[in-house]
């Protein structure tokens, strides 16, 4: 077997001979030449080799699933035994399937070839540029890499989709130190395609770190007022996240739990708020092609000027419920940005806070949720003054959603994600 399209033959083969009704497999193949950082030094490089066979079979209405990383032939036919086995120990379920055949596609993304001495060059840069321009913050560690890979996936039906891509990318933890102050650590990440731009000009690594050194001075609040969060756009990302989470992903649509389940094509945020999952946007880097189930990716809207469109239902959850299947993988998320920039924002908000970071558990099934803001900031008169330690927020996110009080027209794209700032109102923010 030469290459991952004849191993996905063989597979599905042996599927079939092991019992299966129904098969499909996806067989990747990648290599990351990775660079480490810690404590500000480069401390590791290396390559990283990655092989992985999924395989799904169906039997009499039953489903096993197994992942395995050896292309060896008779580890493929053991683990195609295993899976019917699997199959045949589930729960009969009519809604378990593959996907059919419309058509079939090979697809191209990234840069196939790594620059290494350039991006070697760019990572010293980065490091020379944080130490002159933001001297008091630690690089706990930073994790780059160049990957690159083929995917071939494959069913039964007669399905086929090959994908070659290839894209670097950066992830921080840091902290900011002072003698004795010390800052809680932040993070970042970012995707990207090709190093025409220095590393520490990508997404907002530049706001970050130097909120990460206001942050030294931070004290805890006392107090409590319910007033306007305005949330940073990673943090935006994960907050928006939680909310379709909780209401519209597989489980709580199956289970009747999400209190949107009946609301398609109804009003259930501000109109000023768009949500979308755009894997095919230009601006995201390596992003999907096909989703697992085998379906050609396409970008959607959830939320489109407050309107519920979508769902984010896999095909097994579309088919347990007679909805609609997502068109991604909910991956690559953009939210339309206003027409106010994030200091007139800021400008007309009398009491509240801006938030960097969250931690909080999942929200109730009602939308009741609470958690600490990280790396924030008090919003009084209409200026960011003091910075402040970690201080409980609360709320319910389904109103939240309703009471979007502005959106920046700034925007972050990180290679996975385009954000903005935005401001909600009615949210109690306790502190001691």
């Amino acid at each position: 077997m030469k290459n991952n399209k004849e191993i996905a033959m063989f597979v599905l083969e042996a599927l079939k001979e092991a019992g299966a009704d129904e098969a499909q497999c996806s067989v990747s193949t990648g290599v990351a030449d990775e660079l480490n950082v810690d404590s500000g030094e480069i401390s590791l490089m290396r390559s990283l080799f990655d092989n992985k066979i999924s395989m799904k079979a169906i039997k009499n209405k039953k489903k096993g699933v197994i992942i395995i990383n050896s292309f060896d032939e008779d580890a493929i036919k053991a683990a195609a035994r295993q899976c019917l086995e699997a199959a045949e120990a589930s729960v009969e379920d009519d809604a378990v399937c593959i996907s059919e055949l419309t058509e079939n596609a090979d697809f191209n993304a990234g840069i196939l070839e790594s620059e290494r001495e350039k991006f070697f060059d760019r990572l010293q840069e980065y490091l020379a540029d944080i130490k002159e321009n933001y001297p008091k913050i630690i690089l706990e560690q930073v994790i780059t890499d160049y990957s690159a890979g083929e995917s071939f996936f494959a069913n039964t039906n007669g399905v086929e989709y090959s994908y070659r891509q290839g894209g670097y990318s950066l992830n921080t933890m840091f902290s900011a130190h002072d003698g004795d102050k010390a800052t809680s650590f932040n993070y970042c990440g970012v995707s990207f395609d090709n190093l025409d731009k220095k590393l520490l000009d990508l997404g907002m690594q530049r706001d970050l770190y130097k909120r990460s050194e206001e942050q030294l001075e931070a004290a805890a609040y006392e107090g409590k007022f319910v007033g306007t969060a305005v949330f940073a756009p990673l943090c935006l990302g994960d907050i928006v996240s939680m909310a379709l989470d909780n209401f519209v992903s597989d489980m709580t649509i199956i289970d009747g739990t999400s209190p949107w389940r009946y609301s398609l094509g109804t009003k259930v945020a501000s109109e000023s708020l768009t949500v979308s999952y755009v894997p095919l946007d230009e601006r995201m880097v390596c992003a999907e092609r096909y989703t697992g189930d085998g379906y050609i990716s396409e970008n959607y809207d959830v939320i489109k000027d407050g309107i519920l469109k979508s769902f984010d239902l896999s095909e097994y959850a579309a088919r347990k419920t007679g909805l609609e299947r997502a068109k991604n993988s909910s991956s690559c998320m953009e939210i339309k940005p206003g027409d106010r920039s994030l200091e007139e924002i800021i400008a007309g908000i009398d009491k509240g806070i801006l938030v960097y970071r969250f931690s909080g558990g999942d929200p109730a099934v009602n939308g009741d949720f609470s958690g600490v803001a990280k790396n924030s900031f008090l919003i009084e008169d209409g200026k960011i003054t003091a910075p402040v330690t970690e201080t409980m927020i609360s709320g319910n996110i389904a109103e939240m959603l309703k009471n979007v009080a502005a959106i920046s027209k700034e925007s972050v794209c990180d290679g996975s994600s385009v954000l903005p700032w935005a401001a909600f109102g009615g949210i109690t923010v306790s502190g001691k």
